[in-house]
């Protein structure tokens, strides 16, 4: 996840293993290997061997291992899928301004959202995220060096990683309830405990989007709202969501374009610039063991 390897980065700096960390990832998922596209062309793994569990039953990928907490979710709530749109709307519109993002120019509606076909019930095209190529390159170093640069730096205020009970990966449909992430739960729970922050301290949400419904259960599990009312929360513009895009608007980094997202934003360079952002809250990929940072403006 990129929120631990910064983390881990931040780690080695401050222990004095090292003085520099370049942290970056890169993929050609769109030329390349599209992760996608299932079980095609797969080399033999230990994952793919798990995946033995579920393979025969046409849950073949990230999609369809999602859409079955996703349709539990709505249910649970008494929920329609447009819910799932508002997320999708909100990145996209934030991508249009963005002259990095895919979709740049091009924001979305909800009648869009409605209007994309369906991948797996109750997931649409516009609730996944992007096969992209691309990269992206962070550098952590320490503070004092950092104040010493021509930009001004943004701090790692707090880090955390965890795994919920009976973790496996976005398959674990054998745990006690589905319309959660009991590992983002854990990482909420370290990071306010170590910042001593809340969810009323973010000026800023980056969060992990490979699809709309985690979206909307990360906002809850982190406490900006109640199970249920995530979808109307990211409706009134609550929070400013993924200014850059996201995955689902500007590209699919595994989350590393995020981090560097929550760095603009306390940096003032954002294109979609939130007046005043002193914090921003970032998280890394769910339905497996996550992680997450807060990135704080110096002082």
């Amino acid at each position: 996840a990129a929120c631990a390897t910064v983390q881990q980065a931040a780690l080695a700096v401050a222990s004095g293993v090292a003085d520099v960390v370049v942290c970056y990832r890169a993929f050609n998922e769109r030329s390349g290997r599209r992760f996608g596209s299932g079980v095609q062309r797969r080399e033999p793994t230990a994952e793919g061997a798990a995946l033995g569990w579920n393979l025969p039953y046409g849950l073949l990928t990230p999609a369809s291992w999602v859409a079955m907490a996703a349709q539990r979710y709505l249910h649970a709530y008494g929920l329609d899928p447009e819910v799932f749109g508002h997320v999708a709307v909100v990145d996209r519109r934030h991508a249009a301004r963005n002259p990095a993002a895919y979709f740049h120019g091009k924001p979305i509606t909800l009648a869009d959202h409605a209007a994309s076909r369906w991948i797996v019930e109750p997931l649409r095209l516009l609730d996944c995220c992007q096969e992209t190529d691309g990269g992206q390159a962070l550098v952590v170093t320490s503070l004092e060096r950092a104040r010493d640069l021509p930009r001004p730096p943004a701090v790692v205020v707090a880090a955390a990683q965890g795994a919920g009970r009976s973790q496996e990966q976005m398959t674990s449909f054998y745990r006690d309830g589905l319309t959660g992430l009991p590992e983002t739960a854990v990482v909420a729970r370290q990071l306010w405990r170590s910042s001593g922050l809340s969810p009323a301290d973010i000026d800023v949400g980056i969060l992990y989007d490979h699809f709309t419904p985690f979206v909307l259960m990360q906002l809850e599990e982190f406490g900006f709202c109640g199970p249920g009312e995530a979808g109307a929360f990211v409706a009134a513009d609550t929070l400013p969501l993924n200014t850059h895009g996201g995955q689902l608007g500007e590209a699919y980094l595994h989350g590393m374009n995020g981090i560097a997202e929550a760095v603009r934003q306390i940096r003032g360079t954002s294109v979609n610039q939130v007046a005043g952002a002193a914090r921003s809250l970032v998280t890394a990929g769910t339905g497996v063991p996550t992680s997450g940072l807060v990135i704080g403006a110096d002082g």
